[in-house]
């Protein structure tokens, strides 16, 4: 169903200037809600630098009086919306505890039960401000804040060394007089900048001591920890970044060590530190307000051979430094499967693999049936003999033996006889059997032998025996 309030909410809330405060949003629905928080009917998203929007609700730091106003906090799913409404009210100590949203007249004062209060400008963002002193070198940038608030809404000048700064020195846009930007650095900007904040009641400032370090001509330094060891999944995206100050605009490159008995794969390799590399494709360097310079290498669809060490390296008229770090690649989870590479020596083609043990299997078999036929053939009595005469050594096929082969170590008199023995202890031997059994065996054996028309001459042998 849609979104439901699952606990009481407070719709009008106050706090004091500077403090932080957080609006909670208790909603709960199946399939959850998603959030968004608006503020006088805009919506409040990440540029909002002071508003962070939290699973549980808004936190707003270091409030300001322009902070007042009316907050809805709207959920919403497949099935419908609710909101949840706030109004928060800020309060300046200097008002004696009165509110300090209230519609301000022309004349910089307003109404209220009490009458006219007045709220002396205060620093709203003092967190911002308790680094007083700053160094920077040639050619970086600054900003020094000085946000405030009051009632009426106070006014702010910038003064160097106790002299006002130009409009042009200050910036046009009145949006961002709160904070000064020095950009582009020079020895001369150094000195003493004070932000004087004043209204109808009273005054207050701030002053930052800026000093400009004129650079030494010097090789590169690369700065802080980059790059560092990065691991990325098959087929991921990740990258290293470098951080290098530099008195002039470095170069910043990317090298990748060759592995040893692979420099035929590249068109060109440098050497650094005894080691081979090859030169990576390299992004733009951005230069950083502290005077520092920065570049990162994108390495998108990782696959196994992009694994190894990586070295960004920073390189002026004076010299070079240089940091490395390693790049691990995890294994493919589903590796295709290796392709037969086709002039290899010891891999055949699929039908030489099928044909060899078939052919093998062919000839066995023609050679097996061979020597079965060749074993058969004794088994008749020579055309010379007589026609109802038996053989007194020849091997006779008697077609119940179990194997069905011939019986060679014995005459046909013995056979008869060892039957005949056997038969008589049938009942010891087995059990199984029948219990009544015959004492004699009674054989005839006789041979046939056929003319053909064809010429072809057909001998076969006839064993009865009765029991």
């Amino acid at each position: 169903g849609p979104p439901r309030i699952s606990d009481k909410v407070i719709h009008r809330q106050s706090v004091r200037l500077g403090r932080t405060i957080k609006l909670l949003c208790p909603v709960e629905g199946d399939p959850p809600p998603l959030t968004m928080w608006m503020k006088d009917g805009r919506t409040i998203h990440s540029g909002w630098t002071r508003f962070r929007i939290l699973q549980q609700g808004l936190k707003i730091k270091e409030v300001e009086s322009e902070d007042a106003g009316t907050y809805i906090c709207k959920a919403t799913n497949g099935f419908g919306s609710t909101n949840v409404n706030y109004t928060l009210i800020v309060i300046d100590d200097a008002s004696s505890g009165k509110d300090s949203q209230v519609p301000e007249g022309s004349n910089g004062e307003y109404e209220d039960h009490s009458g006219k209060q007045w709220a002396r400008p205060r620093f709203t963002q003092p967190a911002k401000m308790r680094r007083r002193v700053i160094a920077r070198p040639v050619g970086s940038s600054i900003r020094l804040k000085c946000v405030a608030s009051g009632n009426p809404r106070p006014d702010i000048t910038w003064l160097k060394d106790n002299k006002p700064l130009t409009p042009q020195e200050i910036g046009e846009n009145k949006k961002k007089k709160w904070t000064l930007n020095l950009k582009n650095l020079k020895p001369e900007d150094s000195g003493k900048y004070t932000c004087r904040v004043f209204n109808k009641v009273g005054e207050i400032n701030a002053t930052y001591k800026v000093e400009v370090i004129q650079r030494t001509r010097s090789k590169p330094i690369l700065t802080g920890t980059h790059p560092v060891n990065t691991t990325v999944d098959y087929g991921g995206t990740t990258s290293f970044q470098c951080k290098v100050r530099s008195d002039v605009k470095p170069v910043i490159q990317w090298l990748k060590r060759v592995e040893y008995g692979t420099e035929s794969k590249y068109n060109s390799t440098i050497d650094v530190g005894g080691q081979k590399f090859v030169v990576l494709p390299t992004g733009e360097v951005w230069s950083r307000p502290d005077g520092s310079y920065l570049n990162k290498l994108m390495i998108t669809r990782a696959k196994e051979e992009d694994a190894g060490m990586y070295i960004c390296l920073g390189a002026n008229t004076m010299g070079y430094s240089f940091r490395s770090a390693f790049l691990t690649v995890l294994p493919d989870p589903k590796p295709p499967s290796a392709p037969v590479p086709p002039s290899s020596a010891s891999s055949l083609p699929w039908p030489v693999i099928i044909g060899i043990p078939a052919g093998a299997v062919f000839i066995f078999g023609t050679i097996l049936l061979w020597l079965c036929q060749s074993k058969k053939k004794p088994c008749s009595p020579p055309a010379a003999a007589p026609a109802h005469r038996p053989q007194p050594r020849d091997r006779i096929c008697v077609s119940q033996v179990p194997d069905k082969d011939c019986i060679s170590s014995i005459n046909y008199e013995e056979y008869v006889a060892q039957q005949q023995h056997l038969l008589s202890q049938g009942p010891a031997l087995a059990p199984a059997m029948a219990s009544k059994m015959y004492p004699k065996i009674y054989t005839d054996i006789h041979t046939h032998t056929h003319s053909h028309v064809e010429g072809k001459v057909h001998q076969h042998q006839h064993i009865q025996y009765q029991c």
